[in-house]
C-alpha cells in the first residue's frame, strides 16, 4: 500500500498516514483525530472537546495581545516601532506554543490594535501618512511569515519525534522477530509483538503456509479469518472504515505469503511498510527454520533406519551362513545318503538360503553406503575391464542370457572405486534381465563424452513409465510390472548412492513397449597416469 492508495481512498482510518503532515492536513481536515484524542470515543464528542480547546487557545492568544495593547497605552509610552516588535515576539511565542491558526489570528488582531491606538490619528482605523500603511502591512506581512515558519518548525519537529518513535518500535519489532521461541508459532509472536510495540487495541495476522489466522491485543476482532484469506488471495488491500481496521497483504518477491489486520495503528505509510517487510522476514524465517529441522529429523531417521537395517543384516549372517554350509553339505554327500524327495527340500532349502544371502548382502550394503561407513578406494582401471568383471559375476544371474557388447575402442581410463562399480554393473545387469523378455539380449556399451566415458545397460523389455522414471531409483520400489519377480527393490538405489559417492549421476531413458537404458558416467583419470 503506497501513499497514494490512501489518499485517493479517503479513508478514515487513524493513523495509517501521518496526519500532521503539511498535505493531509490541507486536504482532510476533518480526518485529523490522533490516537489519544479518539480512544474509542463518539466523534461528536471528540469535535466538541477539539472546537472547545481551540477557541480556549484563540482567547489566550488574543488575551496576550490585548495585554500588550494595554500596557503600552496606559502605562508605557514608547514609539510605534518598539510596539509592533513585542506584538512579533508575542506572536512568534503563540506560533510556537499553539499553532498556526491561533497565530494568523492573533497577526490580524494584533495590526488592528497597531493601527487603532497606535498610528495616528489615534482611535480609529485610518491611517494619515502613506508611510504608515506601508509600515503596518509590513508588520502584518513579517507577523504572517513568523508564524508560518514558526509553525512548520513545530510540525516538522512533531514529524521528527513521530518518525523517531516509530523507527524505535520497528528496531523493537525486529529484535523480537530475530529472538522468537522455535517451540511456538512464529506468527503468533509476531502478532504479539506488533500489539505491544504499537499499542494496537487488536492485531491479527495470516499465515498462509500454515492456514492458520493469529490474534493479539486486548481488544478482538468481528469475523476477520474470511477477510484476512481474501486479502492474501486477491493480493489487495480492504479497509473498514466504521470500525478504523485496516487489512494488507503481505507480500515476499511479490508474492503474497499473509495478511494483516490492524486497529487504531497509529502509524504512517513508510512505517507501515517496513512493519510488513519485517512480518514478511520473520515468516519466512520460520518457515526456513522448519524445513532445515525436518530436513534434519528426516536425515537422522535415516541414519538410525541405515543402523538398524544393518545391524539386522549381520544378525542374519550367522544363521545363513550355518544353513548353507548345511544345505551344501548334504548335497556334495552321494545320492544313495537321501532320498529324491529329501534332496529336492534340501535344493529348495539351498537356494533360498542363496536368495537371503543376496537380500542381506545388498541390505548391508545399502546402509553402509547411506549411513557414510565406507570410504572409497579409487584406483586407475580400464572401463572394459570393470563391465568384464561385472560379466563373470552375472553369469549365475542371467540363465545364459546374449549379451551385446559396444565398447568403443581406445576409451580414456576411469579414476574410480573398482568393486563399487563392479557391483553397481551387476546391479543393473540384474534389473535388465529381471524386466525384460526372456531370451532377449542385453545391451552392454561404454563410449566416451566430455572428459567421461559413459558407461549403459538397455534391455528390450516393457519399458517404465513417466510417472515411474522418478520413484525407480527410490529404496523397495518396484515397478507395477515387476511385482512378481524376485528381489527386494535395493539394486538400483544401491547403483544410484554409488555413482552419487564418485560425484556422477545415474539416468534412466525408457518408452513404453520400447525398452530402458540406465547409463552413468564415470571420471576420467588424470592425464599422465596408467593403471
Amino acid at each position: 500500500m503506497n501513499r497514494s492508495e490512501v489518499l485517493k481512498s479517503g479513508s478514515s482510518i487513524k493513523g495509517i498516514l501521518p496526519w500532521g503532515h503539511h498535505e493531509v492536513r490541507t486536504r482532510y481536515p476533518s480526518l485529523m483525530v490522533t490516537l489519544a484524542e479518539s480512544n474509542n470515543r463518539p466523534i461528536s464528542e471528540s469535535v466538541l472537546q477539539k472546537v472547545a480547546r481551540l477557541t480556549l487557545r484563540l482567547l489566550l492568544a488574543l488575551s496576550l495581545i490585548a495585554a500588550i495593547t494595554f500596557v503600552f497605552v496606559r502605562h508605557i509610552h514608547v514609539n510605534a516601532t518598539s510596539v509592533g516588535f513585542f506584538y512579533l515576539v508575542a506572536i512568534l511565542v503563540i506560533a510556537t506554543l499553539g499553532g498556526l491558526v491561533e497565530a494568523t489570528v492573533s497577526s490580524i488582531f494584533a495590526m488592528l490594535c497597531f493601527n487603532f491606538f497606535f498610528f495616528p490619528p489615534i482611535g480609529t482605523f485610518t491611517i494619515a501618512d502613506p508611510q504608515n500603511w506601508v509600515a503596518l502591512f509590513a508588520f502584518l506581512t513579517t507577523a504572517l511569515t513568523a508564524s508560518q515558519l514558526s509553525a512548520r518548525l513545530k510540525r516538522q519537529r512533531k514529524e521528527a519525534q513521530d518518525r523517531q518513535r516509530e523507527m524505535e518500535r520497528l528496531y523493537v519489532l525486529s529484535r523480537a522477530i530475530l529472538l522468537t521461541d522455535i517451540t511456538q508459532p512464529t506468527a503468533k509472536q509476531i502478532a504479539q509483538q506488533i500489539a505491544n510495540a504499537f499499542e494496537c487495541p487488536a492485531v491479527a495476522l495470516y499465515d498462509r503456509s500454515a492456514n492458520e489466522v493469529y490474534l493479539a491485543g486486548p481488544e478482538a476482532f468481528p469475523n476477520i479469518d474470511g477477510k484476512l484469506r481474501e486479502s492474501t488471495i486477491r493480493s489487495s488491500v480492504i479497509r473498514e472504515k466504521a470500525e478504523e481496521i485496516l487489512i494488507t497483504p503481505i507480500r515476499l518477491g511479490g508474492e503474497p505469503i499473509g495478511s494483516l489486520a490492524l486497529t487504531h495503528a497509529s502509524l504512517s505509510d513508510a512505517a507501515l511498510q517496513s512493519m510488513l517487510n519485517l512480518v514478511a522476514v520473520g515468516l519466512e524465517k520460520a518457515r526456513a527454520q522448519e524445513e532445515v529441522n525436518r530436513a534434519q529429523v528426516a536425515r537422522q531417521s535415516e541414519e538410525l533406519k541405515s543402523t538398524l537395517l544393518d545391524a539386522l543384516a549381520h544378525e542374519f549372517k550367522t544363521p545363513l551362513t550355518s544353513i548353507k554350509a548345511v544345505t551344501t553339505d548334504l548335497l556334495s554327500n552321494p545320492e544313495e545318503s537321501l532320498s529324491q524327495q529329501q534332496r529336492g527340500l534340501v535344493a529348495i532349502a539351498d537356494e533360498g538360503a542363496d536368495r537371503l544371502d543376496r537380500l542381506v548382502t545388498e541390505a548391508i550394503q545399502l546402509a553402509r553406503i547411506e549411513g557414510g561407513k565406507f570410504q572409497l578406494n579409487r584406483e586407475i582401471h580400464f572401463p572394459s575391464s570393470l563391465i568384464s568383471a561385472a560379466l563373470r559375476q552375472t553369469n549365475s544371474l542371467t540363465d545364459g542370457r546374449d549379451f551385446k557388447l559396444q565398447v568403443e575402442n581406445d576409451l580414456p581410463l576411469v579414476f574410480v572405486d573398482a568393486q563399487l562399480i563392479v557391483l553397481m554393473i551387476v546391479h543393473l545387469i540384474d534389473n535388465a534381465a529381471k524386466y525384460s523378455r526372456p531370451g532377449s539380449p542385453i545391451v552392454i556399451g561404454a563410449k566416451a563424452s566430455e572428459k567421461r566415458v559413459v558407461i549403459y545397460v538397455t534391455d528390450q523389455g516393457p519399458g517404465i513409465s513417466e510417472d515411474e522414471q522418478s520413484r525407480i531409483f527410490d529404496k523397495f520400489y518396484r515397478g507395477s510390472r515387476g511385482q512378481h519377480l524376485k528381489g527386494s527393490g535395493m539394486g538400483l538405489a544401491i547403483a544410484r548412492e554409488i555413482i552419487r559417492a564418485h560425484g556422477e549421476e545415474i539416468l534412466v531413458r525408457s518408452n513404453p513397449d520400447q525398452g530402458s537404458e540406465f547409463c552413468f558416467s564415470l571420471p576420467i583419470a588424470p592425464v599422465g597416469s596408467s593403471e
